[in-house]
């Protein structure tokens, strides 16, 4: 059983990138995912405080950047005064947290795909979902196949498919919930996400019996990697892409 607007999906998606050998959800991360054989990246995306859609996974910017705040506090500008890459590695100094526009030129030019994650923060889906939603129509390149844009918030995949509907979407989840179908129905969800340590051998049959892909994350040992995809699992999110395919 196969179902309508599932996009073709590679067996390893880079985690943020390549979080695992360059700052995560940076232009130097989507590169280095592509350089390591990755031929599709996951990423976050959130607002600003004056609207822009940025890449970045925590409400705050403390952890990758060398600021401190808010993401929603703070304007794009005051965002791009920060360092975003020497946390990670003095050879990553001077990276900055992208724009969306940036990420999906830079995807353009290496030829990736993406599963793209809405991050919103509390009472933002909507306005997540909506911005996110303008600029893939109007920045989405033609070559490459549409992104995958799932999220934990239902309101904001809800809200997405309302403005969005021609983009798939993912039911992203850490464990299957026994209404599972109900809600990926519910949301019109071609896929489903799903912490891999939750997953055993009859659950990923039961999806795949179902017609829905299953994607995990985030995988980063070989043997475990082998396992899940002996099992069924159709893709695997992963911060060191290089070493699955070794």
């Amino acid at each position: 059983m196969s179902r309508a607007g599932v996009p073709s999906l590679p067996p390893v998606i880079g985690h943020r990138g390549a979080a695992g050998a360059a700052p995560e959800n940076t232009l130097a991360a989507l590169r280095k995912a592509k350089e390591l054989g990755a031929p599709w990246v996951e990423f976050d995306v959130r607002l600003t405080q004056d609207g822009r859609v940025i890449l970045l996974h925590d409400d705050r910017i403390d952890r990758t950047t060398d600021g401190k705040g808010a993401a929603l506090d703070l304007s794009f500008e005051e965002i791009r005064r920060f360092d975003a890459g020497k946390w990670f590695s003095p050879e990553f100094s001077g990276e900055t947290v992208p724009a969306f526009e940036e990420a999906i030129s830079c995807l353009a030019e290496l030829g990736l795909g993406a599963n793209i994650e809405l991050k919103p923060a509390y009472g933002t889906e909507v306005a997540t979902a909506e911005a996110v939603a303008g600029l893939l129509r109007s920045h989405w390149p033609d070559h490459l196949p549409l992104p995958l844009v799932s999220s934990f918030a239902p309101l904001a995949i809800e809200a997405f498919r309302a403005v969005a509907p021609e983009f798939p979407r993912g039911y992203l989840c850490v464990w299957l919930p026994r209404n599972w179908r109900r809600r990926v129905e519910a949301l019109s969800c071609v896929t489903i996400n799903c912490d891999y340590r939750r997953l055993d051998r009859d659950l990923v049959r039961k999806v795949g019996a179902e017609g829905y892909p299953l994607l995990a994350y985030t995988v980063n040992d070989k043997a475990k990697a082998r396992e899940l995809l002996d099992w069924g699992v159709t893709s695997l999110f992963t911060d060191r892409p290089d070493l699955l395919y070794k």
